[in-house]
């Protein structure tokens, strides 16, 4: 992680290094916060962030659905995240809110917990590598299910659950993947382990569904649009494991990962074993999108 100068604190600019919390808050000890991952996009106009109204009204919600309460309104929110990056000088950025429980009380029980709100941003090139981004990664479906709606609550980004992705991801990398696929408790496919995923066959994009475990990812939603908009039929459909092996194409999408090509599942080559027609022009349109080529799209960027 590449250091920069300050990181906004409860309405202050703070050190890097000073920007700290308590031993005793709750959300170290239980996990009770929720957090977003957006990307700031440089362009010839200067630094842009990509929907950013967007995640922090899911930032809201992701609160509200695990009972956190956020003292800062969602517009507050988003010129905080602007000024980080405005005042950091970062001409691109990965940008992290994050809510979390504070001091107060340690025991099951957090009504009498404070809440801290922190928003930091740093440079950050490709997630998953730029070579995966090129090339294409590889990926193994993982023994860890993605946990179900009876269990957490998958549609929101709360930190606490992210301890079923880091062992998906720790599985993977252990066993040679670059990534992990997760399957939900039914054994059919939901996403990677922080990414959402798209299947191509026969010239068709599917997705799995949010009734299938998955966060709605909104750079998900985004795909989705640019490709339906540019003539591919994009569906959500359940998807058997099966149905990797026999894809045409296979890409994971999210706000680290942006688009990134599979190559191969479980040491199966997918399709060519190359990035395929679709996911290149899926990478295409996102870039021109982020970085203010399409005026369709102009309104799915904050300037900073």
């Amino acid at each position: 992680m590449e250091q920069s100068q300050f990181i906004w604190m409860d309405g202050e600019m703070v050190q890097w290094a000073d920007a700290q919390v308590h031993a005793l808050s709750h959300g170290l000890h239980y996990g009770t916060g929720v957090f977003e991952g957006i990307r700031a996009y440089a362009t010839a106009n200067g630094p842009v962030v990509f929907r950013l109204p967007e995640h922090m009204r899911r930032l809201h919600r992701s609160a509200a659905a695990y009972g956190i309460p956020v003292a800062w309104s969602v517009e507050q929110l988003v010129a905080a995240a602007r000024d980080v990056v405005r005042e950091n000088g970062l001409p691109s950025a990965y940008i992290r809110p994050l809510v979390i429980l504070g001091t107060g009380s340690i025991s099951l029980d957090p009504t009498a917990c404070t809440t801290r709100t922190i928003i930091a941003a740093w440079e950050w090139g490709a997630y998953l590598g730029e070579d995966g981004v090129r090339n294409g990664i590889t990926a193994g479906v993982s023994s860890w299910r993605r946990f179900a709606e009876s269990t957490l609550i998958p549609n929101a980004k709360g930190t606490g659950g992210y301890l079923n992705s880091v062992q998906a991801k720790l599985e993977a990398v252990r066993a040679g993947f670059d990534e992990a696929i997760m399957l939900n408790t039914a054994g059919l496919v939901a996403e990677g382990s922080g990414e959402n995923l798209f299947l191509v066959r026969d010239g068709t994009v599917i997705t799995p569904p949010v009734t299938a475990g998955i966060l709605d990812g909104i750079t998900r939603a985004s795909i989705i649009r640019l490709l339906q908009d540019d003539g591919v039929e994009v569906r959500e459909a359940d998807l058997a494991r099966s149905d990797l092996y026999y894809a045409d194409e296979l890409f994971f999408t999210g706000t680290a990962a942006e688009v990134t090509p599979i190559r191969e599942v479980d040491h199966r080559p997918i399709g060519t074993g190359r990035p395929g027609p679709v996911t290149l022009r899926a990478q295409e349109l996102f870039h021109q999108a982020v970085t203010g080529k399409l005026d369709k799209y102009q309104n799915w960027l904050e300037s900073v």
